[in-house]
Parts: structure tokens; sequence; C-alpha cells
């Protein structure tokens, strides 16, 4: 007579579930105003320098485009740069007039931009000894993208430390290096900097395997 759940283990376990694309979710937790929901007191979000941060201060935008040249208009980036000095502040106090951390996300309004607002970052040292040149390093979550992808911006007015970069300079190709340099902007006055970042086809951004 057969018993009750008697069939084999491996009959028995249940099937993995489907990978799933950031969807909504990472808006939900990380991106509040973005996804519409109330903000918390203390918000990690897009402004990483306030007024009395020690360097240039800047504005950074830019707009995601997917492989089929639209906008993507539910992208969440995080950025990860050196304060002025090419120092990391690893140590996060909404407090502190300069964190090297933030969060911004793009949306269905303000033309589908994403922006920060932070001070230009000094130079860092690579492992090799040699300098980097200023760069803030991004790592992009959106629809489609079942791992994040991660990228750098450098500064196009920062063209003698680009060219010894010793991690810019590893991109063969100067077309594709170009997709990592932000151009400059002079907008009321103040300095900002674009740029668009493109997760596939025709002037494909770089990403790293870090």
């Amino acid at each position: 007579m057969n018993q009750p759940n008697s069939r084999p283990t491996s009959e028995l376990m249940l099937r993995e579930t489907a990978s799933q694309t950031a969807g909504p979710y990472v808006h939900i937790g990380l991106a509040l105003a973005a996804a519409g929901n109330p903000t918390r007191d203390e918000e990690i979000w897009n402004e990483m320098a306030r007024d009395g941060a020690e360097g240039e201060q800047i504005e950074i935008v830019g707009t995601v485009i997917d492989g089929n040249g639209d906008l993507v208009r539910d992208a969440f980036i995080e950025a990860w740069q050196a304060d002025a000095n090419g120092e990391y502040q690893r140590e996060f106090d909404l407090k502190k007039p300069f964190n090297s951390f933030g969060r911004t996300a793009t949306t269905f309004d303000h033309g589908s931009e994403w922006s920060l607002k932070t001070i230009k970052p000094g130079s860092v040292a690579h492992a090799s000894g040699q300098s980097q040149a200023p760069h803030i390093n991004l790592t992009i979550f959106a629809r489609g993208i079942n791992i994040h992808l991660q990228t750098r911006l450098y500064f196009e007015d920062e063209a003698e430390a680009n060219g010894k970069c010793p991690v810019l300079t590893r991109i063969e190709s100067p077309t594709r290096r170009q997709t990592l340099i932000a151009r400059r902007e002079e907008v009321d006055g103040k300095v900002r900097y674009r740029l668009d970042i493109r997760l596939q086809g025709e002037g494909e951004t770089v990403f790293f395997d870090f």
C-alpha cells in the first residue's frame, strides 16, 4: 500500500523561482521619492555635497538609454567617489557637508534625467601606484538587467589626467573611452557635467567587471 508523500524526495522539491529584474522594488526601498512614496527623515539621495563642502561644487546630469534608443525611465544609480583631496569618506553621515556615497534615479518627469549634486573629486592612487584621473564610480540597476552594471564617469576638462589614467587608458579604443567622458556645461553660471549612459547598441557605454 502506498503511503502519502512516498515519492522520491527529488520529486517533492519545489522548482527554482524564475530570476527577476530589478523592477520597481529597488525604487520602493531605496528611491522613495522616485517611486512616489513618502521619504524618510534621513534619506541617502543625490545631494552628496552641501554648502561648506571643500572643493568645486558641480552638478552631474544624464539619461539612461536602452538598446532600442529609448529612454529608461526607471533606472536607479548609485555613486561612489573621492572627496576633493582624493580620499573616500567611508563613514556616511548626512550632517557632514560631503559624503562619498549617493543615489539617484531617472523618472517620468524632468526629461527622464538623473542628477547628482556633488564636488569635483580629487585624484585617487591606483593599486600600481599611478594616479587615476578624477572620476566617479557608478552602479546601474534597471529593467532588463539581472546583474547590476558598473561604470565610471570621467571629466572632459581633465584631458591630461585622462590620458595618463591607468584604468581609462586600458580601454584600447579611443572612441569607446569617450563613452565615459562627461561633457562640461555652464548653466546659470554654475558648472554642470552631462553623461548619457547607453546600455546596448551603438555607442554602448563601457562597463567594468570590478
